[in-house]
């Protein structure tokens, strides 16, 4: 199972490491595996690096957008894409500070619904190693 974070960078970091992906995904991996004693440094950091997600927004756009697809269903605050044909399994939910999609595969048609919404999130999976912003993925995704 995949579990990709999608963080709101701010613009001035966006500038700073644009073609520089890996520093920025390394800054966040770092806070994601603080330990428990620098947890407030870790907060203070983050809290430079990332806009707040506009959570009612972001929630609200996804179920009108796909609310009449088969293969999308909503409970409580966690959005649902079970689509059997393309072999597909994923779990959104949005928080204040990042949005977690959890997939049984390697990409989600979550992504490309984010990316129309803002194409400049960045993308983390700690996990593997993987990283991106959701524009160079729809890229990579046409070609």
């Amino acid at each position: 199972m995949r579990v990709y974070f999608i963080f709101d960078i701010k613009e001035q970091f966006i500038n700073l490491y644009k073609g520089n992906e890996r520093i920025l995904y390394n800054i966040l991996k770092e806070i994601y595996y603080l330990e428990k004693e620098e947890v407030e440094y870790g907060y203070h950091l983050f809290k430079q690096l990332i806009n707040p997600i506009e959570k009612t927004k972001i929630d609200r756009y996804l179920f009108l957008k796909l609310h009449q697809d088969i293969p999308y269903s909503k409970r409580k605050d966690i959005h649902y894409y079970n689509n059997l044909y393309r072999d597909e399994i994923s779990r959104l939910t949005v928080k204040k500070s990042y949005i977690k999609i959890e997939a049984e595969q390697l990409s989600s048609s979550f992504f490309h619904y984010l990316n129309q919404i803002n194409p400049r999130l960045f993308v983390c999976e700690f996990k593997y190693k993987d990283y991106f912003f959701l524009e160079q993925f729809e890229e990579k995704e046409t070609i």
